[in-house]
């Protein structure tokens, strides 16, 4: 009995070591869960699409002893497609992981504290629950590292490594978070299903011990076209090569025009497929907008830039093993982009741009020619691409339209091909929005030279910059897209012309053929003084059955002139005789207000004359005298 009293506080003790081995082995293992919030919509043409931020909700585990260094682990994302994020020094990304979600204040990183040693950093545990404080600091932390920045490690891949990670037991959640996460969303394409395609996030954490992920993939973003193009014509589409259209404004810039007759409209694919560059104040479309810090995590910002701290070195922080422009992660180079490329446009067409955006009426008709201070676009300076800093272009004159005088600059051409690029500066991410420019037309008429030329112009609208770059990039080109537009008719320069049919002519037996064809286009009416050759086409037969004289085109036949022939002895102009000719005349003048007469007698006019008004084949063009009066036909 003594023996068994004596086992009492040994048991006792054996009972509370085990007991304290099932409480240890009750705590839950480290572990983390995957979410991607609401995956935004990006667009297919983008090359740099910025995606949704992956979260890790980490719970569990043993907080690091006090004094002993917290476990190491090594985060690694892949995409489904490349990432393209911008390179601060490659292979160094602007891509960053955060723990427990610091964030900044204007002017300054508030409590984001930066990890200064590329390739990890060391932190030391507390031994409390919670473990190390990574927002406010601690008794063995006082400025601990919370953001870290990734490396790019393949293709579509990226890695963060040796980020301190301490458990927090049961009593807290420590959160992971990366952000800045850019990827090339034409490479996937747009789903021809209704199930939209997908951008996929795997993620893995490596570390001494396992750390489960539990749903380590995850959709962050839906892929869908960003923008549609057309055109809108507010007239007419086709110019006439002998009518002058802003004339003025084709030899001086800064001539006023007094009408514009295009409209390009850039139409968003879903709400916020434009955006501004980066948050900032408002008002005035002329100036570049300094950026303002978007360095508050899980934010929506809408606008082309991502999580953006300017911030970074601030008291308790420094930059000194950081890539040098690391102040610079998540800024877009600019805003979203809108590009018109114009191709063929003929010799002698000079073109004009808004420098603002415009409105127009479903009619169409132009309502509404915006200003500086209140525009969504802004014409800019480019290279071919459309890349380059914000520089606002000057207007150089204007363009009179439905009461509307529309800020205006010309287009560079060169051998017919052109561009002009708009940037968007303000945009309303719950709308889906029209974005309207005017383009206008000038040009002398000069016929005598062919000029403008004949031809249709083509014009294609796509976002910019436009890129080949499929993969990540130290150029600053955030966003940038991929060419997926296709040409269209922007106008038609025709000539001006009246073709004349005479119905029968004769040189034979005895009888000989005359016409006279006049160009009117002086008048006391103010028509616009018009020249050009005509071409008389023969059908019919010579003397004999032979064949029909060849065609053949008379000198430039000036306004207020008349070209006269005949048949047997040709005529002015350079008109050659025809002898033994006999059928009909089909007459093409390079002018609109040709009229004909012919006339038929026999040689020498000693007998027999006829005479009649030749046929104007043409659609009627309205009257030249706006003059409402008794008409006499024939």
């Amino acid at each position: 009995m003594a023996d068994f009293r004596k086992w009492f506080p040994v048991l006792a003790v054996a009972s509370l070591m085990f007991g304290a081995a099932a409480s240890a082995n009750a705590q839950p293992a480290f572990s983390c869960s995957t979410n991607a919030g609401v995956p935004p919509i990006v667009r297919a043409e983008g090359l740099t699409e910025l995606v949704g931020d992956l979260i890790l909700n980490c719970t569990g585990g043993v907080p690091t002893a006090a004094g002993a260094a917290v476990p190491q682990v090594n985060f690694q994302i892949f995409l489904n497609t490349n990432v393209t994020s911008r390179l601060l020094s490659d292979p160094w990304s602007e891509a960053l992981l955060m723990i427990d979600e610091p964030n900044g204040a204007a002017n300054s990183a508030g409590n984001l504290r930066y990890c200064t040693t590329l390739g990890g950093c060391t932190m030391t545990g507390v031994g409390t629950a919670g473990g190390v404080n990574y927002l406010a600091g601690d008794s063995r932390n006082t400025n601990p590292a919370n953001v870290f920045q990734g490396r790019q490690a393949g293709a579509n891949q990226i890695v963060w490594l040796g980020v301190p990670i301490d458990p927090p037991g049961t009593t807290a959640t420590r959160i992971v978070r990366i952000t800045n996460v850019r990827a090339n969303a034409n490479q996937l394409g747009v789903s021809s299903t209704l199930i939209p395609t997908q951008i996929v996030m795997f993620v893995s954490a490596t570390s001494t011990t396992s750390i489960p992920i539990n749903n380590p993939q995850q959709t962050v973003a839906f892929i869908q076209p960003g923008m549609t193009f057309s055109t809108r014509t507010l007239s007419s589409a086709n110019y006439l090569q002998c009518v002058s259209n802003n004339s003025s404004a084709a030899t001086s810039s800064s001539s006023a025009m007094t009408s514009t007759r295009h409209i390009l409209r850039f139409t968003e694919g879903f709400a916020s497929a434009f955006k501004k560059r980066v948050n900032g104040l408002e008002g005035n479309a002329d100036t570049n907008v300094a950026p303002i810090d978007q360095n508050t995590p899980n934010n929506n910002f809408f606008t082309e830039s991502g999580f953006y701290n300017a911030n970074v070195v601030s008291a308790g922080n420094n930059t000194g093993g950081l890539t040098t422009n690391i102040a610079s992660a998540g800024l877009a180079s600019q805003g979203t982009r809108l590009m018109a490329r114009f191709t063929n446009v003929p010799a002698g067409v000079v073109l004009y741009a808004s420098v603002y955006g415009v409105t127009s009426s479903s009619t169409p008709a132009l309502t509404g020619a915006a200003v500086a201070s209140n525009s969504a676009l802004r014409l800019v300076s480019t290279d071919a691409s459309g890349s380059g800093s914000f520089s606002a272009v000057s207007a150089t004159n204007s363009s009179s339209e439905s009461s509307l005088a529309i800020a205006s600059a010309p287009i560079s051409l060169s051998n017919g091909a052109g561009t002009a690029v708009w940037e968007v500066v303000v945009a309303n991410p719950f709308q889906v929005q029209d974005f309207e420019v005017a383009v206008s037309v000038a040009y002398v008429a000069n016929t005598s030279n062919n000029l403008p030329g004949l031809g249709t112009a083509s014009v294609a609208g796509s976002f910019a910059p436009l890129s080949t770059v499929t993969t990540a990039s130290t150029s600053n080109l955030q966003p940038r897209f991929a060419d997926t537009s296709s040409a269209r008719t922007l106008f038609n320069v025709n000539a001006c012309s009246t073709n004349i049919l005479f119905p029968f002519l004769t040189n034979q037996v005895g009888f000989d053929s005359g016409i006279a064809i006049a160009n009117t286009s002086t008048d006391p009416f103010g028509t616009a003084p018009q020249a050009g050759p005509c071409k008389l086409n023969y059908y019919g037969e010579t003397t004999g059955g032979g064949a029909a004289p060849a065609a053949q085109t008379s000198a430039v036949v000036p306004s207020g002139r008349t070209l006269t022939a005949t048949l047997s002895s040709g005529g002015n102009y350079g008109i050659a005789a025809t002898p033994g000719f006999q059928g009909y005349v089909i007459a093409q003048c390079n002018f609109q207000y040709g009229h004909g007469f012919a006339y038929i007698s026999d040689v020498g006019a000693n007998r027999i004359a006829e005479a009649y008004l030749a046929l104007v084949m043409d659609a009627a063009l309205s009257t030249r005298t706006l003059v409402f009066s008794e008409t006499l036909g024939h």
